[in-house]
């Protein structure tokens, strides 16, 4: 009998697929061929019925889906530790905007967004979201990089480095969009940053081309408990109640943060089918509130997760979003068992994947599907015994040893194989110089 010639298996201790939820395969290989997944058998069928022109085997370890990071700032990394324990306002006001008025251009953005990127791949994501200047730069570096990415151009009501005002803003977004149109691994998204800062003449205006080209549409929204109350006192509705008003709420949206809510919010993004990023640490760190994750699910709301950007974070490593977003759960409902390991890593993967509308490309391992692969490493001591890998890469301390996207590896045994990381943390180094200096 003939055998069927692929491009690569993958075999593992473990495979978590993800859909169907709750599943775990024990010795068995992904069969990858054209960069998609188009089988998944037993070790001990391999050889029986593929012709592997590559065979990894990655023994006590478990294959996931790579990880997806729905919202960040790429480039802001170089700004990792340069202010903090502050609240929101006053560590943007004066301490981020003010470095970003003197150090903001392209070149902050390939090497900061380059710089996020390898962060993330050798931490298992293999999709990200950025929203952030000068994103055409980011984009490219996307795309040399190999990583999956959607560009949320930002849009505000005033100029910035980027664009002179709102309507530069949308024709540089809309020519980005037009550029990749014919990507397999770039989207790109509108970006209107807050309900602060964008006016309701300009969001109509989004609401309008994000139906038309059936783009989606990122803001960060109720991130603050004094931005609701600013709202409320300036309209006398709660931002996400304008949001609805306008048309923004629908399921091309995705809502950022989403600290301050109440049963009327939940129900205007339960009925839009609007999407929550969840950027639980960044949250914690700022003080800016949780995300009540548990009352949101029990809504049907789909909830997905963030690292937002390193300058909040300090990090952007999805596996620790993961963990904090299940204690933080826990805390927020006062039960112990609200988003469980299973629920963490479906928000961390397929939840992501829907917000950013790729859940026919990636989020899960299924026939058909973009091979988007994350291994991770449970030979360690602090992984043994070994009961259940699910709850060992969601509350321990695990390492992505291995990323794949759309079947190219990006990350070898820990080793990033298209960034140089030496050269990349010596130009993180001569931008604190910058940063310090400037």
């Amino acid at each position: 009998m003939s055998l069927n010639q692929v491009d690569l298996a993958v075999s593992a201790s473990w495979i978590i697929p993800v859909v169907p939820t709750g599943r775990t395969l024990e010795n068995s290989a992904l069969i990858i061929n054209q960069g998609k997944i188009i089988d998944i058998v037993l070790q001990s069928e391999l050889a029986k019925r593929y012709h592997v022109n590559e065979l990894v085997e990655l023994e006590q370890h478990v294959l996931i889906p790579g990880l997806v990071n729905a919202h960040g700032h790429a480039a802001m990394s170089l700004l990792r530790g340069y202010a903090d324990d502050l609240q929101l306002q006053p560590w943007l006001e004066q301490h981020i905007w003010p470095a970003e008025a003197r150090l903001l251009s392209e070149a902050f953005v390939r090497d900061g967004t380059e710089l996020a990127i390898a962060e993330m791949l050798l931490s298992g994501t293999s999709c990200f979201s950025d929203m952030y200047f000068f994103p055409e730069v980011a984009a490219e570096v996307a795309r040399e990089s190999g990583i999956r990415a959607q560009l949320a151009f930002p849009i505000l009501d005033f100029a910035t480095a980027w664009a002179s005002g709102p309507e530069e803003a949308i024709h540089k977004g809309l020519s980005l969009h037009d550029r990749y149109r014919s990507s397999d691994r770039i989207g790109v998204a509108f970006g209107p940053h807050a309900p602060y800062t964008v006016g309701d003449e300009s969001l109509r205006k989004v609401v309008t081309l994000a139906e038309e080209l059936q783009i989606p549409l990122q803001i960060h929204l109720h991130e603050t408990a004094d931005e609701v109350e600013q709202a409320l006192k300036h309209s006398g509705m709660r931002p996400s109640q304008r949001l609805a008003e306008l048309g923004l709420l629908s399921p091309l949206s995705q809502c950022v943060h989403m600290t301050q809510v109440d049963d009327g919010d939940i129900t205007l993004l339960q009925n839009s089918g609007a999407h929550v990023i969840h950027c639980p640490n960044s949250n914690m760190k700022l003080a800016s509130g949780a995300c009540p994750v548990t009352r949101l699910l029990d809504a049907g709301v789909n909830v997905a997760l963030g690292t937002d950007g390193a300058a909040s974070n300090n990090g952007l490593n999805m596996l620790s979003e993961m963990r904090q977003a299940a204690l933080l759960a826990k805390v927020e409902s006062g039960n112990a068992s609200a988003v469980h390991a299973h629920q963490a890593l479906y928000m961390a993967t397929m939840a992501g994947a829907k917000a950013l509308g790729l859940d026919k490309v990636c989020g899960s391992l299924e026939l058909g599907k973009a091979a988007d692969i994350c291994a991770i490493d449970l030979s360690g001591l602090a992984q043994q015994p070994m009961y259940n890998p699910v709850s060992q890469i969601v509350y321990s301390h695990c390492r992505a040893s291995d990323v794949w996207v759309a079947g190219q590896r990006l990350l070898e045994n820990g080793v990033l194989t298209r960034i140089n990381q030496e050269q990349l943390v010596n130009t993180a180094q001569q931008w604190r110089e910058k940063v310090v200096n400037v």
